[in-house]
């Protein structure tokens, strides 16, 4: 069934609110981005026929085998923590979220929008789309019971950037992503008025939202981890951030000094070859290439540099296998690979788990595409436990005050949106 959208926002407010009575549904938004890779505007799978739910070591194996059983539309996460499968790699921070290492699902209805025409494919489409066009948007809620809390204050954070930069002097990386936890405990919201406030103050390009049962992802996510487009794989890693003003003169000139940063830039560029490197092990020899580099993109709260890597596929790996042999994002663990894992984990206070992970889903048709989870909050409404993690990279000219602060611009809208201005610190 497909059919025109008069009024595409107040539709997905409609679907989000219907969608939110079930145990289990994914939303994806490109709020209207122009890529030349997204294949959808708008993805929502509501409702599980099947499912894979598995903190196991064979996650990556388990998943090749629900996809053979499931070739059709398939949407679900992976969190960071996967690392440990790949790799001889630990995750003993805490963690107080307790999502799965991976979770997939097979939907019972499903919805995409793409030039604002919807198809819905349901056993009665009609039926579906009355429910949802009948479904009353609530007035806004303000969010309750939130006292933020952070894992490193200030001082403690740039004291820590200082012993990373020693291992960068002595040889051990060259740069790496230190990450911070900013989490409230007996935090009380409405997961889907939170997620419409943050997708409307920062409405990027791999917006979603993940309910499983009682847990949450709310992103706001700018990154592309890696998509599949016919025999072409896709990584888009983001590596330098400036901030948005008001007024042009001010804003152009941001984007001009990230446009020429030499930090930014050395990170930018360090991260490609590592993101390069993991296509390697996917790619028909010789193909791997940098569609772009050094990409200027602008959001709503802060400018981008993002690159593009890309590769022809070859034929005897799997579009699973090609997940795994470049998860996680490179620009969410640093190069070497192993050594800034294994470094951050030593450094960092909170289990990263969905955060740093990847959304997305899987086409009838082979394709895939997956976000990185960053500017994202995540919600257990059990526990009941809020939390959302920044980070930066670190390199041998990093400035410890000034990372800090990049961490907070990029925390900006999910500060706005839980109506706090600071937090108290709680390691």
């Amino acid at each position: 069934m497909i059919i025109p959208v008069t009024d595409p926002e107040l539709f997905k407010q409609k679907a989000l609110h219907w969608a939110s009575s079930y145990d289990v549904f994914c939303y994806l938004d490109s709020n209207n981005f122009n890529d030349k890779y997204s294949k959808i505007d708008l993805l929502l799978a509501v409702g599980v026929k099947d499912e894979l739910i598995t903190p196991s070591s064979s996650s990556f194996e388990a998943l090749e085998d629900f996809r053979t059983k499931n070739p059709g539309w398939v949407t679900g996460f992976l969190t960071y923590d996967l690392k440990n499968v790949i790799e001889k790699l630990e995750s003993n921070n805490r963690d107080h979220l307790l999502f799965p290492n991976l979770y997939f699902f097979a939907p019972k209805h499903l919805l995409m929008a793409k030039d604002d025409q919807l198809e819905i494919i349901s056993d009665d489409p009609d039926k579906l789309l009355a429910e949802i066009n009948n479904q009353i948007v609530p007035d806004n809620k303000t969010v309750q019971h939130i006292s933020l809390n952070s894992r490193f204050n200030k001082q403690e954070y740039i004291d820590t950037v200082i012993k990373i930069k020693e291992h960068i002097s002595r040889g051990d990386i060259y740069v790496t992503n230190f990450c911070q936890e900013f989490f409230a405990e007996n935090a009380v919201i409405d997961p889907v008025q939170a997620f419409i406030k943050l997708n409307q103050i920062s409405p990027n390009p791999f917006g979603a939202f993940f309910k499983l049962r009682d847990k949450y992802i709310l992103s706001a996510s700018p990154e592309r981890f890696l998509a599949k487009r016919e025999g072409k794989l896709i990584s888009q890693p983001i590596k330098g951030t400036s901030k948005r003003y008001d007024d042009p003169q001010s804003d152009d000139l941001s984007k001009e000094k990230l446009k020429g940063h030499p930090k930014e830039l050395q990170e930018n560029v360090m991260i490609v070859d590592l993101v390069r490197n993991d296509l390697t092990k996917s790619a028909k020899a010789g193909t791997v290439v940098s569609e772009e580099l050094f990409g200027i993109y602008s959001f709503r709260q802060v400018h981008q540099m993002i690159s593009t890597v890309v590769c022809e596929l070859s034929e005897n790996v799997s579009s699973v296998e090609a997940i795994r042999n470049t998860f996680p994002m490179g620009s969410m663990t640093g190069a070497p690979k192993i050594s800034a894992m294994q470094l951050m984990e030593q450094y960092e206070r909170s289990k990263r788990g969905v955060y740093s992970g990847a959304v997305g889903y899987f086409s009838p048709d082979g394709d895939f595409d997956f976000n990185v989870v960053i500017r994202t909050l995540l919600y257990n409404e059990t526990n009941p436990y809020l939390s959302f993690q920044v980070g930066s990279a670190i390199t041998y000219h990093a400035d410890p005050e000034k990372e800090y602060e990049e961490c907070l611009l990029k925390a900006q809208a999910i500060l706005e949106v839980l109506g706090q201005s600071g937090f108290s610190s709680h390691p």
